[in-house]
């Protein structure tokens, strides 16, 4: 025999398609209480009536899907599943907001996109003041032009803050309001990267202990973010991780023949970027490997690696650059 079930009823039947026996639904019929036993029937769990025909009859084989004549839903069944699946789409919402992965994208996501845009406006209040600022090193003051600027109550005050001379020409009332604003937008900008970026660590400390100690929170969470989670990046091989962010570079290796990426993102980890270039291959091979093993351990709940652990690899990473001190020799020379 044979045991189907929905969410209105259980119906067991034999071989020939007779039915045997049948349980009806007979609780109040709710939006919420329908979405209650969608989910159920979602988590392939049983409702209440198929658990009474399976106490009932425990040699019936549980099958969650309508046989042929299973009975048509009414016009008031329609309308409660319609109202029910908005439900299930609001619990949906809600649980995402626990989702480790999807908050630290958007986290990661916000930041690249603040710098991007600030980025610009910085570069423009520069090259705008420096315009009238003839005699400022802009190479050396670059960074702290935008907070001067934006400090200034107008342009004169601007000039006696950073000790120049006064300038040939000077912008005018309104074309100062303008270099003030934006200058003001930089600011607020390089402020909320900062908020942002503190954010990331706070997330990732907790949610990637291991990988965050050893690469760092924000590398961490850049790499967990282009694997696309934390569990898909803990199942990647090591040749993967090591190259994760190169894929253009990887790509055009595949269709051209040109030499392979040694490196991804994963470049930007002083171990690697301070490190002479013919031993950058070995150490981030080395540490990609490595990184696996601490996404795995985050992602398995294992314990995270202390300090120690990480002393451990860096002196791996100084024992490669001790036995390559020089580059190798080309052949043929």
């Amino acid at each position: 025999m044979e045991l189907y079930w929905d969410w209105r009823m259980a119906r067991l039947m034999d071989e020939s398609g007779s039915i045997v026996d049948e349980v009806i639904w007979d609780g109040i019929r709710s939006p919420g209480a329908v979405a209650d036993r969608l989910e159920k029937m979602r988590e392939n769990r049983m409702t209440v009536e198929a658990r009474e025909l399976v106490d009932r009859f425990p040699e019936s084989l549980a099958i969650l899907s309508a046989p042929e004549g299973w009975p048509e839903l009414q016009k008031e069944d329609i309308m409660l599943m319609e109202q029910a699946a908005l439900i299930l789409a609001r619990r949906g919402i809600a649980r995402a907001a626990g989702d480790g992965d999807r908050r630290l994208e958007h986290l990661v996501h916000s930041v690249e996109e603040l710098r991007a845009a600030w980025t610009t406006m910085d570069s423009r209040v520069v090259e705008w003041a420096g315009l009238f600022l003839i005699d400022l090193d802009l190479d050396s003051e670059r960074k702290s032009i935008s907070k001067a600027v934006a400090s200034a109550e107008n342009f004169s005050a601007l000039i006696s803050d950073l000790e120049l001379e006064n300038p040939l020409f000077t912008p005018s009332k309104e074309e100062w309001s303008a270099i003030h604003g934006s200058a003001v937008t930089a600011v607020e900008m390089s402020a909320r990267i900062n908020e942002t970026e503190t954010a990331i660590r706070k997330q990732v400390e907790d949610y990637l202990p291991s990988l965050s100690l050893l690469l760092g929170p924000l590398l961490a969470a850049r790499l967990c973010v282009a694997a696309h989670g934390r569990s898909r990046l803990s199942r990647l091989p090591s040749s993967t991780v090591q190259v994760l962010g190169a894929e253009k570079a990887f790509f055009a290796h595949l269709r051209t023949g040109s030499p392979p990426p040694k490196h991804g993102m994963i470049f930007q980890h002083p171990w690697i970027s301070r490190s002479p270039r013919w031993v950058r291959g070995k150490i981030s091979r080395m540490l990609a490997g490595k990184a696996s093993i601490a996404v795995r351990i985050d992602e398995h709940g294992g314990t995270p690696w202390t300090q120690e652990n990480i002393s451990e690899i860096e002196k791996s990473v100084n024992s490669i650059r001790t036995r390559h001190p020089k580059p190798p020799s080309k052949k043929g020379r």
